[in-house]
């Protein structure tokens, strides 16, 4: 049976345990055997080796060196990688190597909750299969991103809220390697309400499924 780790924590407006209650169910419902906790001392467990898929869910705090250097050890030999949001691309933002193996980091949401469009650039990949490009209503992330992620989806900056990011095209969804081990990301689910937008939910299952292999 394949197994999964969610660890959820940090700041709380991005409802990070009701999310790892989605995920779960989502993961259980595929077979897995889904492990659960809400401290980062469960990365530096020797045990995640053997793990499928980590999910972590925790928006800024801090990470131990420890903790860090066995997460990203487990990654490099093969153990998928998968989030959203701020849950994994703004968790631990003095820890480069973790920002290096995620492949971006959040660094503005410029206006807040707004409405703004999600645009698929490669709709031959498996994981964006049948989804077209849709509107979409929450924080629009302006991420510092690896020019070597795969990239999925994007978005379009359209000024507004910050006029020196008029036409900007941002990553949404990527995938990528770290070492031996499968890391996906998608920039929507800034609260639990959103994975009732079907296509945020079907991206974010479908890289759970990839990055697990």
């Amino acid at each position: 049976m394949r197994e999964a780790l969610i660890v959820w924590g940090g700041w709380s407006g991005h409802e990070p345990e009701k999310g790892a209650e989605i995920i779960g169910a989502m993961l259980e419902g595929d077979g897995f055997k889904v492990y659960v906790e809400n401290t980062t001392e469960a990365f530096a467990d020797p045990a995640i080796a053997d793990m499928s898929l980590i999910v972590p869910i925790y928006t800024m705090s801090k990470i131990e060196k420890e903790e860090l250097d066995n997460l990203t050890a487990a990654v490099r030999s093969g153990v998928g990688l998968a989030g959203y949001h701020g849950g994994m691309c703004d968790a631990f933002r003095e820890a480069v190597d973790y920002q290096f193996m995620c492949g971006g980091q959040w660094v503005a949401h410029p206006g807040n909750i707004i409405d703004y469009r999600v645009d698929i650039a490669r709709p031959d990949d498996p994981i964006m299969e049948g989804v077209t490009g849709f509107p979409y209503r929450s924080e629009q992330y302006y991420m510092h991103v690896d020019p070597s992620n795969e990239v999925l989806a994007t978005t379009t900056f359209s000024g507004e809220h910050a006029p020196w990011t008029k036409g900007v095209v941002m990553p949404v969804v990527w995938k990528r390697r770290h070492g031996a081990g499968r890391v996906f990301y998608s920039s929507l689910g800034h609260v639990a309400s959103e994975f009732d937008v079907p296509q945020m939910r079907t991206i974010l299952h479908r890289g759970l499924l990839w990055a697990a292999r």
